[in-house]
Parts: structure tokens; C-alpha cells; sequence
């Protein structure tokens, strides 16, 4: 059943979209909050989303509203979020939609109406009345060949076989590692893993170990009290704590060091936290998924990964395949992210020449499938026709193909045309939008953060 969140700092609103909602459609959560919307968003895997457009320090101007959305849509960029107000506009509506919201309606709404809209926008995610999303086989959804409320898209046998684990494994309690390259998806298949357990109504907390550095890494995933360190003003749980009874991620695992490696067994194998500054443990009931992308074998041989922890992670091992072994999924992973993308842009690209994908299935695609998503992206936004052809694609300076990659050059060569290209995307789409972060980071498909992260990266 779909599952509807609900933010409005009305109470009334609150309770009486609830009794509605909760008559026709799946779980509704209620939040006064909205400060509670990342938590909310990241750890409760919601269908549709009711968003107020103003709240109390902005009454009217929407200028709120606006702003969680793009909070929302930087957490999930598939959330279908549905913006309520009670002084919109013609105007507000459309710059609404542009920005990503699935749809727009007033308050006092009509109780047709609102069941309809939010109707409409489960459909477009494939899991209304009128969709095919429940007319599924082998667990795999016909028309996406993916996992069923699941962005994991793929029917090559190396996809089935992980589709096959994820479902075996998921009901239980048993710690997963997910083994794979940048790219191919690890993520998603930590969300899928979750959201097929009996804990997937609890949280789900997803931490990159490899963006903590060596002074908050404690602090974060374990937590502190107040004066354990000069900026610790308050007491606050850590990421273990956030995930008490529900999952936690715990990616890039391979990239700790030998200390905190030593400090996570000991959570793990005592099945508590002590928070930093205090010697009171507390006790934690998670489910433990990690992943990495390096040869976290080798890392046991030289020493430099604990093989004790490695024993007490890997209960089970899924690895997922590069794109360039998974040849099979092009084809329907591009139809997908065109899909996406041509709504997103309000494109009129309706389709994907036979060319063009056997051109991409015989380039090696190092960064695999997020480089793909980019590159239908960037195509799907350039294209002068309705039909993505190969000379849509650029990397560096030149047309893709013919000039594509063949599978013999380096992996290198392309990293540097890629960086290349995407720098005079970003030079770009800078000028476009004079500057304008939120705008910038909404064309080119990234969040803030990692725009942040690219303009630092070639010094802008």
C-alpha cells in the first residue's frame, strides 16, 4: 500500500488529510515539523509527500515551501511531492512544477480533487490503481525489468542473481556486504535490502564513512555528550542511535582506519554504543549493511583491514556487477533515465536510436551506471531533435561516437574527457543561472553537496 507523509504546521490540516488519506491509500504520517523533513524523508521511504508551501515565519510568499522542496528533492530526487497552500496562484503553480514538485493544490482542497492528484502522481511512479506496478513476475517488474519499488534496474543474469540474494536475505537479520565499483548502484541495493525486511517501517540511516574525518568520525556514528569536546554544547546520539530497530548503511567501510575499525567491532560485537565523554553504554538493536569499492580482500592480506571485522560484516556478500559486464541492461537502464530526465527538463526526446545504444554498449563505461545516468542527462538536455542520436553525446571536446571510446583505450583517457566536459558544463550552466547554486545544481541533476564538491575540484 502506498505510503503518504503529511507536513503542515496546522494541526487541524493534519488530522483531517489523515482521516481522508488513511481511508484510501496505505500508512499516513502526520509532522507539524518541518525541520524534521530530512530525517522524515531519508528514513521513511514515502510514495507521495504533502508538502505546506508556508509556514510560520513566511506566511504567504511560498518562499518556505520552495525551500523544502529542494531539501526533499536533494534527499530522493524521485520523490513525488505534492505542494498544498492556501494562497496560490496560476504562477505558483507552474514555477512549482518546474522545480520538481509532481503537483499543486489549494487549501480548503476538495476531497475528489486531492484523492485524484495524489492518484495521478502515484501512477507516474508506477504504483497506482492504474499502473502496471503490482502486475509483476519473479518479483521483477515487466516494463522496467526492475525490482518492484526499486530504483535496481536490470534482467541480466548478473542482476537476476543479485535480485535473487537481496530478496533471500532481506527478511532476515543477517549483516551484508556490498561489494562493487563506484557507480554500479550499492545504495539501492542497501534501500532494497531494508525496505523488503520486517524492520523496513523503522529508520533507515545511510553514513559515508569516507566523507567523516578522523575527529568526527566518533562523534558522529557513536555520538557525544555535552563537554566531551570545546564545540559539544548538548547531548547527542549518534548515527547507531538514529537506526535503533531499523537499518543502518555504513558505506565506504573499506576506507577507515585500523583505530576506528577497532572501535566499530567492539560496538558490533556488544551489540551497544558507549557515546564519546560518557561511560553509561546503551544498548542497539540494527541491522547492519555495509559496502566498499576496495579490494577489501587485499586490504585484509596487507593488514590494513581488520579480518575479524571483515568476519563480522560479510555474512553475506553481494557483488554487484560493472556495467560493462551487464551489456544487456543499456538498453532498458537508458530508456529509464530518458524516461526520467524528459520529464524532469520538459524535453520533447521521445525515443533512443538503435545506433546510439549499440553505440553505448560498446563503450566501457568506467563509471558505470551513474556515468550513464549523466550521460542521457546532459544528452536528453542538449538535443536539438526527439530522437537521442549518437552525435548528442559528447565527452571532452568531440562527439562520443563514432569517436566513442573502444574497449581497449584506458579507463583514464575517458575519466580526463569526462572532467573535461563537465567542467564547461558547470562553466555553463554558472553563466545560464549568474551564479544562482540552486539552479545549477537542479539542471545539471546533482545535489548541493556534490556540486560543491566538483567546483572545488577544478578550482571555481
Amino acid at each position: 500500500m502506498p505510503k503518504i507523509l503529511i507536513i503542515d504546521d496546522d494541526v487541524d490540516v493534519l488530522s483531517a488529510a489523515k482521516l481522508l488519506l488513511k481511508r484510501h491509500f496505505g500508512p499516513v504520517d502526520i509532522e507539524k515539523n518541518p525541520e524534521r523533513i530530512p530525517f522524515l524523508v531519508t528514513n521513511g521511504a514515502y510514495d507521495v509527500i504533502l508538502l505546506d508551501m508556508n509556514f510560520q515565519r513566511d506566511v504567504s510568499s511560498g518562499r518556505e515551501g520552495f525551500l523544502w522542496l529542494d531539501r526533499i528533492l536533494d534527499i530522493d530526487p524521485q520523490a513525488a511531492v505534492i505542494l498544498i497552500t492556501a494562497y496560490g496562484d496560476v504562477g505558483m503553480a507552474v514555477r512549482a512544477i518546474k522545480v520538481g514538485a509532481a503537483d499543486f493544490v489549494l487549501k480548503p482542497w476538495e476531497n475528489d480533487k486531492l484523492l485524484a492528484t495524489i492518484e495521478a502522481a502515484l501512477s507516474a511512479k508506477g504504483k497506482g490503481k492504474g499502473s502496471e506496478a503490482g502486475d509483476s513476475k519473479n518479483g521483477r517488474d515487466k516494463t522496467t525489468a526492475a525490482m518492484p519499488n526499486s530504483l535496481l534496474i536490470g534482467s541480466s543474469p548478473a542482476m537476476r542473481q543479485v535480485f535473487d540474494t537481496i530478496e533471500r536475505v532481506a527478511e532476515t537479520d543477517a549483516n551484508v556486504l556490498i561489494l562493487g565499483e563506484n557507480g554500479t548502484g550499492k545504495d539501492l541495493v542497501a534501500r532494497a535490502v531494508h525496505q523488503r525486511s520486517h524492520r523496513r517501517d523503522k529508520p533507515y540511516v545511510s553514513v559515508d564513512l569516507g566523507a567523516l574525518s578522523e575527529t568526527l568520525f566518533e562523534s558522529e556514528i557513536f555520538g557525544h555528550v555535552k563537554g566531551a569536546f570545546t564545540d559539544a554544547r548538548e547531548d547527542r546520539g549518534g548515527r547507531f542511535e538514529e537506526a535503533q530497530g531499523g537499518t543502518i548503511f555504513l558505506d565506504e567501510i573499506g576506507n577507515i582506519t585500523l583505530p576506528q575499525q577497532a572501535r566499530l567491532l567492539t560496538v558490533l560485537q556488544q551489540r551497544q554504543v558507549t557515546r564519546l565523554g560518557s561511560n553509561k553504554p546503551k544498548p542497539i538493536d540494527v541491522r547492519l549493511i555495509c559496502a566498499t569499492n576496495a579490494p577489501i580482500y587485499e586490504r585484509v592480506a596487507d593488514r590494513s583491514f581488520r579480518q575479524d571485522l571483515l568476519y563480522r560484516i560479510n555474512t553475506i556478500e553481494i557483488q554487484l556487477p560493472p556495467l560493462r559486464e551487464r551489456l544487456d541492461d543499456i538498453a532498458v537502464l537508458a530508456e529509464h533515465f530518458l524516461k526520467q530526465y524528459r520529464k524532469q527538463y520538459n524535453r520533447k526526446v521521445t525515443s533512443i536510436s538503435p545506433a546510439l545504444i549499440r553505440q553505448l554498449q560498446q563503450y566501457r563505461w568506467p563509471g558505470n551506471v551513474r556515468e550513464l545516468q549523466h550521460a542521457i542527462e546532459r544528452a536528453v538536455i542538449l538535443a536539438q531533435g526527439n530522437i537521442l542520436e549518437p552525435s548528442d553525446f559528447y565527452f571532452g571536446s568531440a562527439p562520443a561516437f563514432g569517436g566513442i571510446p573502444n574497449t581497449q583505450e584506458m579507463p583514464h583517457q575517458h575519466a580526463l574527457q569526462l572532467d573535461d566536459m563537465e567542467k564547461k558544463m558547470i562553466q555553463q550552466a554558472m553563466q545560464k543561472h549568474h551564479g544562482n547554486i540552486t539552479e545549477i545544481a537542479r539542471e545539471l541533476g546533482l545535489s548541493r553537496q556534490a556540486l560543491y564538491r566538483r567546483l572545488e575540484k577544478y578550482g571555481m
